[in-house]
Parts: C-alpha cells; structure tokens; sequence
C-alpha cells in the first residue's frame, strides 16, 4: 500500500464500512437530501469508475468537475481517483472564453458537469478537441442548446458500471490537479502527487498531529478512534479548501455535510440539525452573514456542537471574528493559511489583528526568502514566503510558471508563494499580502489586506476591497471600494479617513473612495481585485 488517496480511502471503507460518511442536507425529509455510509459512498464511486473506464477514460487522463455542491462531485473524484485518471476542478463561475481556455489547457478527456451549465458546455465544446465525453448531472434545460458530444445522465452511468472494487494497483505518484487563479490572470493548474498532496494538503492524516509514518496506519487510527466529528465544508467544492477538508473528514472515518449553494440561514439551521463540530469557510464575505443571521433572524439557534470554524484562502477580519465569537463563545475562530501551490501552512496566533499583523506560527519547512537569490531574509526583511518538501510537482501545461515559482535547492523540492512577509526573532511569520495586489504609493508599500482590516472595523462598513489607482503624484493612490450596511448613512472620504487615521500610518489611509451596492467575490469568497481595481480608476476618471 501507498500513499495513494483512493488506497487510503478504501482502507477507511474497509476499517467503518456501516458509518454514516457524507450527508447532503439542503433539503431535510425530501428525496433531495441524500445520506452514504463510508461503503455507500464507495459502491458509488465504484460504479463510475467502471464506466469511465468502459468509456475509454485511461489512467493520467483529466476528468473535469463542473459542479455545485453535491455528492457527485466526491464520488467523482474518487472515482477518478480509483482508475488512476486525474480529477481537474472547474470554476463555475466560468462563462465560454473561460471554460474554452480551461478545457483546452488541462486538456479535459471527460467532463461531468451540473446540468444548469448545458448552455456554456454547449459553447466551449467545440474549442477543447480533446473533450469526448460528456455525463450530466440533473436534467437539461429545455431552452438550452445541446453540446455536440451527447451527454449521458449521471444516473445512467453510474447504473452502467459494477460496484465492485477490482481495479489495478495505484501509484504515490498518481497525480490530482487544483486549478487556482482567474481573477487576477488566467487560471493554472497545480499538479500535485498524491504523497505530497496527503502530507501537505491533508496533514498527513492528522492536521493538529503526527502524521502518519506508514499508509496502513491511517485505517489503524480510524479503528483506534471514534465518531461524532462533523465536519461542514461550506464553500464550493470546486475551491480546494472545501474538497480537501472533505478528504481530512474521510481520513478521520468521520462525516462530512455539504449543502449545493451557501445560504447562511440554512448554513445554521444544519449545524444544529446535524449537530455540526467543525465549519470551513474563506473570510468575512462567508462568516459575516452567518453572524448577521445568528442575531438576527436564526436568533437562538443551537449552535452549541460547535468546536471550530476556521478560514482559508481569506484572511477573517478581527471584526467579524469578534462578532461571531460573542455570539457563539465557545468556538474557536482559526484563520489558516495555505494555497492551492502549497496546502496547509500554518494558523494565525491569537494576537493576530490590525496593531500586529496576520502573524503566523509556521513549521519548519517554511522559510521567508529573498525572491532573487532564494537566501532566507534577516528577521524583521520583507521576503516571500516559500515551502519545501512535499510541495507540486508545478503547473500544468506551463513551464515558463513552473520555473519562476518551483526550484530545487539542496536537493529538495521547494515553492515560491506570491506571499509577501516577515520573519520575527521569534520565528513567527508576520504575512504582509500578496506581492501581486501590493501599492506603490510615493515610494511606500501598502497590503490591501490591512487597510481593508481597518475598513470592516467601521460599524457602517459591511465589506471592502482596497486597490491601487494610478495618480500623477503619488504614482498611484490608495483607493477603497466599500460596501454599506444595510440601512446604513452614506459615509464621506472624510468619514473614512478620520476612522482608518486611528488604525493605519497616513500613507495607507485612502484617497478615493467608492460606495458599491456589492463587492464582488468569488463564490468562495476570494477578493477580486481586478474587479476592484476597475471600478476605483473609472470612479477616479469620472
């Protein structure tokens, strides 16, 4: 046995085949809602790993996943998995030049895609040459055009395929695929290996622990443990985050819950009713509302199973977290940083906040470098943050960005993240922002991220963007593209300024400012500074 995640997941099956594995709880008492024991779950992902493979899907092939929320996007990618094809997640949020170019560059072979997209798959098909097989899931639209490539019912191809597990023997070398970026530039696949994905993506096995040293102990620590652990990812399935806190659930031998689509009010009506332990989010846009809900309208809900909810991808603002943590005392609010190039990193420390910073208690393979000569930087330098070890093998497709953010050094295996930070005598990790979204603004270097910070401290502030708009003085200025609470009175610049002077040195505080009935995100929360940056210089131009 390897470090293969199909081997491990079979090994949790074989170790609690009759424990309830994942639950589909939008619609509670309705044929909507779904519920698999851990040997449900696998029977299922048997069955269309047996038809993938009767349609022709070979091993290292990539299989697209264009899906909400829903237990066909596991059972997909485990079957993908089981037959040793790679499993590619797709944004949905993508319309037809960005599938086109997404399909064409993973070079998809299949794809299983949520009915509702019938329209754009129907419209990027014919730019992915490679792209021969079709399974939907859900029933067409009826005004929507068919794709050239006739798609099969999910229900058919999982009839069609056998529920047995006689598949061939799996490598640590077998490959899972995290497509990142969109935003800010075109989307990149990351190609992981299964080991390194394990390691650093899903902690070995045990996040807060010591992982595991050989595959076969995985199932041995299931049998040793118990159940009663709930694990809640609530962002979309296709951000990493949300699948790989999936795997951690199911490495644990406990249960996951999904909804299709993120609505707060139900977010907490299904804590209570599943008795939920541990809720994954990314940042204010996901906790905030749920906040709002809690004092709100789901006033008094039971939210007591409650052991954690922590963020990745998106850094909580002490605002919100305070928020929550008053009206649930007993979680513990953990923001987590990683990426899609480098797994789990490290958690914030409790002082982490507008006056200290996003610092980090990192372990040590993580370094903050010169990004020119790769030399770890002198404490209190700004760097880059980079990661060795069990990192990717680099992106897909694109060695030019395989070079500039993946090296070798002392033999092993290193990544340059886009992060920039400092390092303290203490070790821990101060992390600036992201180099890319940085402001030059008169010679000073200003992160969105803590301005942004002090924004969201406003009491009428329900959520901000920062970026840099260009200006003949400063050479761009810092601006802020603000959205109100509901209600709330519309704030001056002046307003804004005097509030962020408390919190932020003068060069940081902003120059322009656009009130915008919705910042726009990704649907997992992500900011979206291309957005940001375009609608502050045309407010500026004005």
């Amino acid at each position: 046995m390897e470090y293969n995640l199909a081997d491990l997941f079979e090994s949790v099956v074989d170790t609690v085949p009759d424990r309830e594995a994942l639950v589909h709880a939008d619609h509670p008492g309705t044929g909507a809602e779904r519920r698999l024991t851990y040997a449900g779950l696998e029977a299922a992902a048997n069955r269309l790993a047996h038809h993938l493979a009767d349609s022709g899907i070979k091993p290292g092939e990539h299989v697209g996943l264009y899906l909400y929320n829903c237990v066909e996007y596991l059972q997909t990618a485990f079957a993908c998995m089981k037959i040793r094809a790679v499993p590619v997640n797709v944004n949905y949020r993508y319309v037809e030049d960005e599938l086109a170019y997404l399909y064409r560059d993973a070079d998809l072979a299949a794809l299983v895609f949520d009915a509702e997209f019938t329209g754009r798959v129907a419209a990027a098909l014919p730019h992915a040459p490679k792209l021969r097989h079709l399974i939907r899931v859900g029933a067409a639209p009826d005004d929507a055009p068919e794709p050239a490539v006739v798609p099969l019912p999910f229900a058919e191809a999982e009839a069609s395929g056998s529920p047995g597990r006689d598949f061939g023997p799996r490598s640590a070398d077998d490959q899972f695929i995290i497509y990142t970026g969109g935003t800010t530039g075109l989307p990149k696949g990351v190609m992981w290996r299964h080991e390194d994905l394990f390691f650093s993506g899903l902690g070995g096995g045990a996040p807060t622990g010591e992982p595991v040293k050989r595959p076969e102990e995985l199932a041995e620590r299931v049998a040793g443990g118990g159940e009663g652990l709930v694990f809640f990812p609530t962002a979309p399935l296709m951000h990493g985050t949300s699948t790989l806190t999936a795997f951690i659930a199911f490495n644990f031998g406990q249960k996951v819950v999904i909804h299709r689509k993120y609505v707060p009010e139900e977010v907490l009506r299904t804590i209570d009713r599943e008795r939920v332990t541990s809720v994954s989010l990314v940042g204010d846009a996901m906790l905030r509302p749920l906040a709002d809900a809690l004092a709100g309208p789901l006033k008094g809900t039971d939210c007591s199973s409650l052991f954690s909810v922590s963020s990745s991808g998106a850094i909580l603002s002490e605002t919100v977290r305070d928020q929550f943590q008053e009206l649930v005392p007993n979680v513990m609010i953990l923001n987590n940083f990683g990426s899609s190039e480098s797994g789990f990193n490290g958690t914030a420390t409790a002082d982490s906040g507008p006056a200290n910073g996003f610092r980090l208690r990192v372990n040590s393979r993580i370094a903050v470098v010169d990004p020119a000569t790769l030399a770890p930087v002198a404490p209190g330098e700004p760097g880059r943050i980079a990661l060795r070890g069990h990192v990717p093998l680099g992106y897909y497709n694109d060695p030019a960005k395989t070079a500039r953010t993946f090296f070798q050094l002392d033999g092993e295996r290193w990544v340059l993240l886009g992060d920039m930070a400092t390092v303290g005598e203490d070790g821990v990790v101060t992390v600036l922002g992201r180099g890319s979204q940085c402001i030059n603004t008169g010679g000073e270097k200003v992160y969105p991220e803590e301005v942004e910070e002090a924004l969201k401290a406003h009491p009428d502030v329900y959520d901000a963007l920062v970026a840099g708009v260009p200006d003949q003085k400063w050479g761009n200025h810092v601006a802020a593209v603000v959205q109100l609470r509901a209600g709330a009175p519309r704030p001056t610049l002046e307003q804004i300024q005097t509030h962020c002077r408390a919190r932020l040195a003068g060069y940081k505080i902003p120059r322009s400012l656009v009130i915008t009935p919705r910042i726009q995100r990704s649907p997992s929360g992500k900011a979206d500074y291309r957005w940001a940056r375009d609608i502050a210089s045309e407010a500026a131009r004005q």
